[in-house]
């Protein structure tokens, strides 16, 4: 018997009170036309209502679950792509945590196994250390869904395992029989390890797909959830279908075509082009590395533009790894993807302390060297997958600029110049939420870098310290002036590369070539 239904007759599977997994990273593989029928459903019958929510990465399509009563609890990775949540959390109209996305997602494998919960040292030290916040983001927030352990002399977190009664799934062919494959999708995320944890719980399965064809005509190497794990299928409204938020389908992202490296357009002179080369000035030939949302992903463009892609392997969260990034709205996919795999399983790699060097953003830093990504005044956003990425790697190096709020800066000839300071500091005294602990860091030996448009720190054992100053800015008002907090001055400060700030290719092959290949 066929498994496909309407989305209508899909919705009325979901009762009030259920727990619901949703897959979805930024605007990809996310479950839209189901997700919008949940709201819409509210809306108009009151019910589903009181959902508890479970998503592991950010999820951009969440907003329209943004009515009060239609969500009781929800535990997910980032809140700031769907910013209607955020009066709902900061009203305590419903109980809102975050964990990091790839502790969920492995959250869902466990629960898959039938196992308690999962022990890991990631968090100790951040706000989801159950010394500090317990992963709580408002008031609402009661449950201690976290706990330390000591194990052999060694600290570590306990995350709880949890049950999900409908898991809500995005791929891209089905056929009658349930079998899903995800051939045109950027990413494979968690999907089998959310419909194993659905199974497990006793709960039900629904896939949103493309479209839908005759049982045994998908090659079964590139099936992605096998069709016992499936109770529903519907096919998605065609506006709802899209690669990412932009683009509607690229085969150089799925993998199905390669397409020329000078097909890739590079990024315009600007300060997060100088902070994207300083970074990538760290890069050894060999290694193995991971690049954020923001600052970060335009490294991948600086690589490509200077020709040495080739001698990276970049990784991303998601499960990608090879291949130049897609930044911006559509971040979390590459052009030219050598291998894509789950995420939960990408997880365990970084968690494992497998990368050689991260480059992440930073929105807040004080004395301490600790990071905030996640919480700014009443603004909830959440940390993704920073954790796990930022505590594990062997370097990290955090990538923001200086000031913000109207910063204008000037560049092009070998310097830099600052034509309008920005009005808000980001190097503050004390950060609002912990997202990287520098404490920590220091006691794991971590290599730690602040990179900004016009100046370098680093982590000391006695605090932040300045080691680097663009040409053309004056120590005392373009740096110490717009830092809050205490940082010291090495005394063989540096002036940052003046290729940096060229507008030409700064030759970082030969840069990067004169270190120590891994």
């Amino acid at each position: 018997m066929s498994k496909v239904v309407t989305k209508e007759e899909a919705i009325k599977r979901i009762k009030d009170n259920d727990r619901v997994g949703i897959t979805g990273f930024v605007a990809s593989v996310h479950p839209g036309t189901l997700v919008g029928r949940i709201g819409e459903s509210f809306l108009s019958a009151g019910s589903p209502r009181n959902l508890t929510v479970y998503t592991s990465p950010g999820v951009s399509g969440l907003n329209v679950l943004a009515h009060e009563g239609l969500i009781g609890k929800a535990v997910a990775s980032h809140y700031g792509l769907a910013p209607d949540l955020a009066p709902l959390i900061n009203g305590n109209k419903f109980e809102a945590y975050c964990l990091p996305q790839g502790t969920i997602a492995q959250l869902f494998r466990t629960r898959a196994a039938g196992q308690p919960g999962l022990l890991s040292k990631v968090g100790l030290g951040t706000f989801i250390d159950p010394r500090l916040d317990g992963g709580r983001m408002n008031e609402a927030a009661k449950d201690s869904i976290v706990e330390l352990m000591n194990i052999d002399g060694s600290e570590y977190i306990f995350y709880k395992s949890f049950d999900v009664d409908v898991a809500i799934l995005r791929g891209t062919t089905a056929d009658t029989k349930g079998n899903i494959s995800m051939e045109k999708e950027m990413f494979f995320l968690d999907c089998c390890a959310l419909a194993m944890a659905a199974k497990a719980s006793g709960g039900i399965v629904m896939v949103e797909v493309e479209r839908v064809v005759q049982a045994g005509t998908i090659d079964p190497r590139i099936i992605k959830v096998p069709h016992f794990l499936v109770d529903y299928v519907v096919v998605g409204d065609s506006d709802k279908l899209q690669m990412s938020a932009n683009i509607k389908y690229n085969p150089a992202i799925s993998g199905e075509i390669k397409i020329p490296m000078e097909a890739i357009p590079p990024l315009p002179m600007n300060e997060r082009k100088v902070m994207a080369r300083r970074a990538a000035m760290e890069l050894v030939p060999g290694s193995i590395i991971n690049l954020g949302i923001g600052v970060p992903d335009g490294i991948s463009s600086v690589m490509a533009e200077e020709g040495i892609s080739d001698m990276i392997t970049v990784t991303i969260e998601a499960g990608v790894t090879g291949g130049t990034g897609v930044g911006g709205g559509d971040f979390g996919g590459a052009y030219n993807p050598e291998a894509i795999i789950d995420m939960p399983s990408q997880f365990d790699f970084y968690d494992g302390g497998n990368l050689d060097l991260t480059c992440l953003g930073m929105a807040e830093i004080d004395s301490g060297g600790n990071v905030n990504v996640g919480k700014f005044g009443t603004k909830v956003v959440g940390p993704g997958g920073f954790i796990n990425i930022s505590q594990n790697a062997k370097t990290a190096v955090f990538c923001g600029t200086l000031t913000a709020g109207g910063l204008r800066v000037g560049t092009g000839d070998g310097s830099l110049s600052i034509l309008a300071e920005g009005k808000s500091k980001k190097f503050k005294k004390k950060v609002q939420q912990i997202t990287f602990s520098g404490e920590y860091a220091g006691r794991s030996g971590q290599k730690v870098l602040y990179v900004t448009e016009r100046a370098v720190f680093r982590l000391t054992d006695r605090g932040v310290e300045l080691v680097e100053i663009a040409p053309g800015v004056d120590l005392q008002k373009g740096v110490l002036d717009q830092i809050e907090g205490n940082v010291s001055v090495s005394p063989q400060l540096k002036l940052m590369d003046e290729r940096i700030f060229r507008n030409e290719p700064m030759g970082l092959n030969k840069i990067i070539c004169t270190k120590e290949v891994r």
